[in-house]
């Protein structure tokens, strides 16, 4: 399969509330959600939106009795109330936007109020509570999620997964020759700027709980502030570059998926929203030049496990 695949973590405010601080830059990030979907539209490219489930309420009443936590302060920074008095904590319709895009796009999950799986404190209750509930409200509101991203990438309780239905996740990116040196950073920086191997392409496998590990090749940020503005006076954007790199090796090998992932709450200016259109262009013109298909996390896994997503829903419950 010579694909690529744009996942991205929907999720607001809540990929901070338990976090010493929420940053200023959230404020906007139901701006850059609006305008990452009229950037795939003109591109035609549809992309996995992992969402956070308390983002398909309207309104709560902010404590959620009865769903275990990782602390008892879990849900001390939910406001409650409606959307309308606190837009950066509820969808107030913003998932249905990715439902009526003109890309074909696919709704996963993201936990319901994004707690890391592999934190050792996250017990399989907590994992359970959290996914019920994700599938639940997403359920009520005409969604079936069958994708699961992981919130800071952070791997664990897959069995809960496979338990309520899901078919595939995005797995951490394949070890590069930098990881776990001693100069990592600088490592990074000379990989991004000097190298020509290009990020890694990914194969999906089937795991021993019967998901799809659609691993994580690439993400779009994490070489910003003053290093990406130096670099770029001497060189383009690196991470364009290397994007890029990953989708021709996609196009060009025998077999191979490239995934790149990323936050909307990333595009904080406006030369975000640059890179990613530069991206977006190119990769139309290979797919465009019929030598790659763009493909969502669920199509990838429907067509490794050889099943129809359109004919298949999430069951709200253990198998």
């Amino acid at each position: 399969m010579n694909a690529v695949v744009l996942s991205l973590d929907a999720e607001l405010a809540w990929g901070y509330h338990d976090l010493p601080t929420v940053p200023d830059h959230v404020e906007s990030a139901r701006t850059s959600w609006s305008r990452l979907l009229a950037l795939f539209d003109e591109y035609n490219v549809p992309a996995t939106w992992a969402v956070v489930g308390h983002l398909f309420l309207n309104s709560c009443d902010g404590e959620h009795a009865g769903h275990a936590t990782l602390t008892d302060d879990w849900f001390a920074r939910d406001p409650g109330g409606v959307a309308e008095r606190s837009p950066l904590w509820f969808g107030d319709g913003i998932v249905d936007t990715i439902a009526d895009a003109k890309a074909n796009h696919e709704i996963g999950c993201h936990t319901f109020s994004h707690v890391e799986f592999g934190d050792e404190r996250t017990t399989r209750e907590v994992a359970v509570d959290e996914t019920r509930a994700s599938l639940e409200i997403a359920d009520d509101a005409g969604h079936s999620l069958e994708s699961f991203v992981f919130p800071r990438n952070n791997v664990g309780h897959r069995d809960v997964l496979a338990a309520y239905g899901f078919t595939c996740y995005r797995g951490t990116r394949p070890e590069l020759w930098y990881d776990g040196g001693r100069f990592k950073s600088l490592a990074k920086v000379i990989d991004l700027t000097v190298s020509k191997t290009g990020p890694p392409l990914i194969e999906p496998e089937v795991d021993e709980y019967g998901l799809v590990n659609v691993p994580a090749s690439m993400f779009l940020f994490g070489y910003e502030g003053r290093v990406r503005t130096m670099t770029k006076s001497v060189w383009d954007d690196p991470l364009i570059r290397a994007s890029k790199r990953g989708i021709d090796r996609a196009a060009d090998a025998s077999d191979g998926i490239f995934h790149l992932w990323m936050h909307p709450n990333n595009f904080t200016e406006e030369r975000d929203f640059e890179r990613l259109r530069v991206v977006l262009e190119h990769l139309a013109k290979r797919r465009d030049e019929a030598r790659l298909q763009v493909r969502t996390m669920g199509s990838v896994a429907a067509e490794i496990k050889g099943t129809d997503p359109a004919t298949k829903r999430t069951p709200i419950g253990p198998r």
